[in-house]
């Protein structure tokens, strides 16, 4: 069945993913949940709020964190980056809680998605270009699949600092600290190199700040602009059958918009020229987010200003530890990363004590499990939290619980294992009566070979051409965008929509 310019239209408007939430300001009880200050009660949770400060998580256990042999050095590097301006800044932090806030209510669907870690050397305005726009074009792809925003956050600005399963790395019987990220310490395997080194910190603070002047510039800029939305195709990707798809899809939005031209609809509006694009990392490495914790002027809150949204990961999340310790008194949303070990109790008390409030937009629960394995535990973690009234977002992570490494060395993953877990996913929310909330890649832009599978075709013999990654396989912009599709196929599905043509 193909789609008439009235239906694309219809789409289009009631989805608001290209529209920037300044422009957006209509007031709801939705809004106001998520934007008021929480009510003041009395009793242990208020005492809690007062005893936590920027520095408090130094009286908890810390896991993943590097040992600095040299605080005089730590302290300066800290000093610099605290007494520079924030990345971000509370306003922009509010905006993504409002979009989250909704999107709790199924109102949304947040798409996360960047490298698996930043790197120095790597850094170029063509990198942070090539994984901007193959967020748009997925975003602009989910759009029409769900007819809902799409939040659209990069794993960008700040992603730098990896956990490691070994403190140390042995070779030829020479073991020396693990590599962590360039946040930390340097890849080749030497002495100097595994160094952790605190001025890297300092190196990651203007490197950020530059990728973030990147990205303003193209979400506000005019790169942005849906009418633009041909020139998004990845030069790789434009010969590739999803290349083709896209151009087929991009056609129908362009047929859409002349309409809307057509009938005197401003398409030169910042509602189709801009978008909010927002950033996010992994809340590991202490030092370097107690010295980018600010507290806001306007209203008195602590903000985290290393990124608009933080995530504490699987192997942090202990409920007497650090991470949890400093993440509970910011006032950014959050995140945190739940496998299979997790039980339903366990998932309560966490979410207790990141959102005791049960503000909406607070928090997202990031699921990373295996297929099998996430349809067996997943509903009693959805159940759960039903039960006990609880306000997340559930997103899925399907790259993380299904990397493996080949005969020949390669860390890599299988695109088909990664559709199974997101089949999974969508699976037990349509039977528990719960709203699939979003997805969280290791991706992209460039034309790497380091996921098999897909109609990008990578193969275990091909993984070595163009296997780029300092850390964790991820998923090229082919993949990426072919993923995209499925994602939209199956939303418009459960909406009772056609599918794409």
């Amino acid at each position: 069945m193909k789609f008439s310019s009235l239906a694309l239209l219809s789409a289009l408007c009631s989805a608001s993913a290209f529209v920037p939430a300044s422009v957006q300001r209509k007031q709801t009880l939705l809004n106001m949940v998520a934007m008021s200050p929480p009510p003041t009660t009395s009793g242990s949770s208020t005492a809690d709020a007062e005893e936590w400060s920027p520095q408090s998580w130094r009286k908890k256990v810390a896991k993943q964190m590097p040992v600095y042999d040299d605080i005089a050095e730590l302290e300066s590097a800290t000093d610099t980056i605290a007494s520079s301006a924030p990345l971000v800044f509370a306003g922009e932090v509010r905006t993504l809680h409002e979009q989250l806030a909704r999107a709790t209510q199924g109102q949304g669907f947040l798409l996360m998605g960047g490298d698996c870690a930043e790197s120095f050397k790597e850094f170029n305005v063509d990198h942070v270009r090539d994984t901007f726009r193959v967020i748009l074009q997925m975003a602009l792809v989910m759009t029409f699949g769900s007819a809902m925003p799409v939040i659209k956050v990069g794993r960008m600005a700040g992603q730098f600092a990896k956990p490691r399963s070994e403190p140390d790395e042995v070779r030829d019987g020479v073991a020396l600290p693990s590599y962590r990220g360039d946040i930390i310490n340097s890849e080749p395997f030497d002495e100097q190199s595994r160094r952790n080194d605190p001025s890297k910190m300092v190196k990651a603070y203007h490197q950020s700040a530059q990728t973030l002047n990147i990205l303003r510039a193209f979400s506000t800029g005019g790169y942005a602009d849906i009418s633009r939305l041909h020139a998004w195709n990845l030069d790789f990707v434009e010969s590739t059958e999803e290349g083709s798809r896209y151009r087929k899809f991009a056609s129908k939005v362009d047929e859409s918009l002349r309409f809307m031209k057509a009938i005197g609809v401003d398409t030169g509006s910042p509602e189709f020229t801009q978008v909010d694009f927002f950033t996010a990392h992994e809340c590991l490495l202490l030092e370097y987010e107690q010295a980018l914790t600010r507290k806001d002027s306007t209203s008195g809150k602590w903000y985290d200003c290393s990124a608009h949204m933080l995530w504490v990961g699987e192997r942090t999340r202990d409920l007497d530890g650090a991470h949890l310790e400093f993440t509970r008194g910011i006032h950014n949303p959050l995140g945190v990363k739940i496998s299979d070990k997790c039980t339903p109790e366990e998932l309560i008390r966490i979410i207790d004590t990141m959102n005791p409030k049960n503000i909406p937009g607070r928090l997202t629960i990031v699921v990373r499990m295996g297929a099998e394995k996430l349809r067996s535990n997943l509903p009693g973690l959805i159940r759960a939290v039903q039960r006990e009234g609880k306000s997340v977002l559930w997103i899925s992570d399907p790259v993380h619980g299904n990397t493996r490494k080949t005969e020949n060395g390669f860390k890599t993953r299988d695109f088909e294992k990664i559709r199974a877990e997101l089949r999974a996913f969508f699976d037990v929310h349509e039977e528990m009566g719960s709203h699939p909330g979003g997805v969280h890649l290791e991706m992209t832009g460039e034309d790497v070979t380091e996921c098999i599978g897909g109609l990008a075709d990578v193969t275990e013999d091909t993984l070595p051409s163009r296997y780029n990654t300092a850390c964790d396989p991820r998923l090229n912009g082919q993949q990426a965008l072919e993923l995209a599709f499925l994602i939209a196929e199956r939303m418009r599905s459960k909406v009772g929509l056609p599918p794409i043509e």
